[in-house]
């Protein structure tokens, strides 16, 4: 395999911000200290997306992104500025919303099975009578993306598909103008394995990462051709581990007093939404799947089907790898559902056979009802604390300690490490820093728990004690990202509620609920009572805040793996779920905020975010200039009173520590007579330049200027 890049910058490509608005940036990037650009998609889309996944030509860089002149311009500037570039492509599906933009489908509606392209998309001919059926009466008979009828499944696992579908990008890597490819969705493939061989054989081994979600104890599949995930696994741990596990018993009272007499079960919520998204939205993927079980014996299944997706534990199961998740799925639904025990044994045959089409099938089936039942539902009603609720995360799992942390950067080191890590993406519902904000949640819940309470008194919504929990979630929301615009967070307020599908849903949107929403918002605005215990909780818990988002990002940045930065990170970003989190980034402030540190001292920790730029700009600069001392992970014993609060770590030369629980810190009495033993120096801090000798040292000299320190073993000694 060729190179990894040593850290990547994500940019969200559109017509506001194009390749060549990318390009100029290389020096930008540079001098933070980041090795590669990491593109969103830059094949043709539909015409004003924003976004770039509904790709309409394959054989095209998107005009309105900057074209062909564009991505050569950013190509030549990365090369002069020493950066390699990885891009995001769509082999899943492509954009058929407006057939006109789109050759391929248009010759299909015109010309059905007749059609040279009628094999390309993933079409039930069959169940249409050999033709596309539309989503205008709901009988629909093409795998889509999700349940999005505008993105249309493409069957990349046929070699003229892979060919036609690839050819553009394989040029840019054989020309040098891309050095690495992100893999979107490949959970709904045919076969992921299979079309990760082949892309190694076109590119000639070229680095490639996957965006799979893997849940918690889950492994990639051995043998998969790819430098690893995206990194939400990576995402999990970091941010579990400035959860504080005491809080978890007094958030949870909260959550039952909201919502009296209902059930707080983590797997039996999320089986229940699982189970609503198959009877309901992705409905005809499932009518699809039993149709494809039928074929193989196994009649009027669509039941027993829907149960098991409800009822698996992971997105999806690779088979033969991984076998034991479909067991466990249907040994659940065969519990829950005795009266369907006969046909879910017929069916652990079949959908057990790698060559059975209803197994593929299913394969590609689950992991949108997870997405769609979890993700996109259940995130939004389990509002104990909004940390755990992030994509790749197991709210099942509420806090994970120093030394589990440990034990999963050792093992990334081991099996993947240069897969990616990540904290933000377009697709993550709160940024990092809004997020390490909520988490403070944790070590205050009895005071979280009287402002909710006091707050829900004076709530528009308090008269509907079914919606109790959103105005948790609403609260924990514009806390951990305040101060923002009222407009942003009424937009948050509707989306959330219809994501969990309450009162108000996307397709049947309830006007006067969403209105008090509005409302509830707007309380914090313009109700003095309401400003004022607002801003003085966000007081009492920016502090904190900030510190947990320091540790966050400095154990990113340096533990194992390939760090991504996304856009505009590098200082406070205090975001919510897209469109929020793909807002324009002000790059000229940020080049200017770096040119600074190189003048002057190590700032104060304060809301400019200077200190946030200074620990991403070193550490990226230290993976990229001091390899050497990445190689390794030794965790570092602490003693003394405070041991618990620190976590820390030994790359091979290069320590990072970073400051845990900060709040139950202070309220200890701080460090007091807590040590580190760092290996034998001198080293130093390339935030504040202290210097430390080495052995035994005590914490609170280590963590003297910030609540992160990154030593650097002097190249010197």
């Amino acid at each position: 395999m060729t190179r990894a890049p040593s850290s990547t910058y994500r940019l969200q490509l559109a017509a506001g911000f194009t390749l060549n608005d990318a390009a100029a940036l290389a020096g930008y990037l540079r001098d933070l200290g980041a090795d590669w650009f990491y593109l969103s998609p830059i094949l043709q889309a539909g015409e004003g997306s924003t976004h770039g996944y509904d790709v309409v030509d394959h054989d095209r860089v998107d005009a309105a992104r900057g074209g062909p002149d564009g991505l050569r311009a950013l190509a030549a500037a990365a090369r002069d500025a020493g950066l390699g570039v990885l891009v995001d492509i769509v082999p899943n599906h492509m954009g058929v919303g407006v057939p006109e933009q789109n050759a391929w489908w248009r010759d299909v509606l015109q010309n059905g099975r007749g059609s040279r392209y009628s094999e390309y998309f993933d079409i039930d001919w069959e169940a249409g009578g050999g033709r596309v059926r539309l989503p205008v009466d709901g009988e629909l008979n093409y795998r889509r993306f999700f349940a999005i009828s505008e993105l249309a499944g493409l069957r990349v696992e046929v070699p003229e598909v892979f060919a036609a579908s690839h050819r553009e990008i394989l040029s840019w890597i054989e020309h040098g103008l891309v050095d690495g490819l992100r893999i979107d969705h490949p959970d709904g493939l045919a076969d992921p394995g299979g079309y990760l061989d082949a892309l190694a054989a076109a590119t000639g081994g070229a680095y490639v990462v996957v965006e799979k979600i893997l849940q918690h104890g889950e492994e990639l599949p051995t043998g998969w051709v790819t430098a690893g995930t995206t990194g939400y696994d990576a995402l999990a741990e970091i941010d579990r581990l400035f959860v504080d596990p005491a809080g978890a018993g007094a958030l949870q009272a909260l959550d039952a007093t909201l919502r009296p007499g209902e059930p707080h079960d983590w797997i039996e919520l999320t089986h229940d939404t699982r189970r609503a998204v198959a009877d309901g939205m992705l409905h005809p993927e499932v009518r699809r799947l039993a149709r494809e079980a039928a074929a193989a014996g196994v009649e009027d299944a669509e039941d027993a089907l829907s149960e098991v997706l409800a009822c698996y534990p992971v997105y999806r199961s690779y088979l033969p790898f991984a076998r034991r998740h479909l067991d466990a799925a249907i040994a659940e639904a065969s519990a829950r559902r005795p009266e369907l025990a006969a046909t879910l044994a017929h069916l652990a045959r079949v959908l057990g056979d790698p060559s059975q089409p209803a197994a593929i099938r299913m394969q590609q089936t689950s992991g949108m009802v997870m997405v769609k039942g979890v993700e996109d539902t259940a995130f939004y009603r389990d509002t104990r604390l909004a940390t755990l609720t992030e994509v790749g995360s197991d709210p099942a799992h509420f806090a994970l300690s120093p030394a589990e942390f440990h034990a999963a950067q050792v093992a990334r080191l081991s099996t993947h490490p240069s897969g990616m890590t990540t904290l933000t993406t377009h697709d993550t519902k709160r940024s990092e820093d809004t997020r390490a904000r909520i988490s403070v949640l944790a070590e205050l819940p009895d005071e979280w728990a009287a402002f909710v309470l006091r707050r829900r008194e004076r709530s528009p919504l308090h008269t509907l004690s079914a919606d109790a929990a959103l105005d948790n979630l609403l609260w924990q929301s514009i806390v951990g990202c305040w101060p923002r615009e009222r407009t942003a967070l009424q937009a948050y307020a509707v989306k959330a509620a219809r994501e969990a599908g309450g009162r108000t849903t996307w397709g049947d949107p309830d006007d006067a609920f969403e209105a008090q929403l509005r409302d509830l918002v707007d309380t914090a605005f313009d109700d003095p009572g309401t400003v004022a215990d607002l801003e003085s909780f966000v007081a009492r818990i920016t502090p904190p805040g900030w510190s947990n988002a320091l540790g966050a990002k400095l154990l990113q940045l340096t533990a194992p793996g390939v760090p991504d930065v996304y856009q505009g990170t590098e200082l406070w970003d205090f975001s919510l779920v897209d469109p929020d989190n793909r807002r324009p980034v002000d790059f000229d402030a940020r080049r200017r905020m770096l040119a600074a540190l190189e003048i002057a001292g190590p700032p104060p920790l304060d809301a400019t975010g200077a200190a946030k730029l200074l620990v991403t700009s070193r550490a990226l600069r230290a993976r990229r200039d001091r390899p050497e001392l990445f190689t390794g992970y030794t965790p570092l014993i602490a003693t003394g009173p405070a041991a618990g609060n620190l976590v820390a770590a030994d790359r091979g030369g290069a320590i990072a520590a970073a400051t845990r629980l900060p709040v139950g810190l202070a309220a200890g009495g701080g460090w007091r007579d807590t040590f580190a033993t760092l290996p034998d120096g001198p080293f130093l801090d390339v935030l504040t330049g202290a210097r430390h000798p080495g052995g035994a040292t005590p914490v609170a000299e280590i963590l003297a200027g910030y609540p992160v320190a990154l030593l650097l073993r002097d190249p010197a000694a």
